[in-house]
């Protein structure tokens, strides 16, 4: 049986933070993304027909292993547009993330965090030049996702806020590559 790189990369980075968990458990939070993206395949239900992107949104459960003093990796799981897209509109679009954080700095006032990660989208509904009105075929899309994020852990509290950039080459049967790129705002909540 042959193990993906991905996997043994995964067990690396997290096998520290789980030998860990009494010093610096588990734990969970949310976090909203919002802000806007090109993309030349999936309908965007924010945008008239025709137009390759629009405004994004997503609320995502997060869970977070740490892996060294500042290091943490994170689970981010989506919730808002599976759901939503799912039951208003009869489409899929899913995108967890595998996010590496780290923070900068001492223990104490606005500490800078960096961090990036990758994912896979799963997308199934229409392209761009549908509207939620007049829907072209419906179709399957995957790829990977990239993405980078850099804000700021405000003080003592549970709170990080910053900006996050991502990029995705989507893969459809019958279909040229599409892209996806954007970007928006972040506010991260830890429990």
């Amino acid at each position: 049986m042959k193990i993906p790189p991905v996997t043994i990369f995964l067990l690396m980075i997290m096998t520290p933070g789980l030998l860990a968990q009494e010093e610096r458990g588990v734990s969970f939070g949310i976090h909203l993304l919002g802000g806007g993206r090109y993309d030349n395949v999936r309908m965007c239900v924010g945008s008239p027909p025709g137009v390759p992107g629009g405004p994004i949104g997503e609320f995502y459960f997060d869970v977070k292993v740490p892996v060294s003093e500042k290091g943490t990796v994170v689970f981010n799981i989506p919730l808002f547009r599976p759901v939503m897209f799912g039951v208003a509109f009869k489409m899929l679009q899913l995108e967890p993330l595998v996010t590496y954080e780290h923070l900068l700095g001492g223990d104490t006032g606005a500490r800078p965090v960096i961090g990036g990660g990758a994912g896979i989208i799963f997308h199934y509904g229409p392209d761009y030049n549908s509207s939620p009105d007049d829907r072209g075929e419906s179709f399957f899309s995957i790829g990977p996702i990239v993405h980078g994020f850099a804000g700021f852990a405000i003080g003592e509290s549970n709170f990080t806020s910053g900006i996050r950039g991502f990029f995705s080459p989507l893969f459809t049967p019958d279909r040229p590559r599409g892209v996806v790129a954007g970007g928006g705002v972040e506010v991260h909540y830890d429990f």
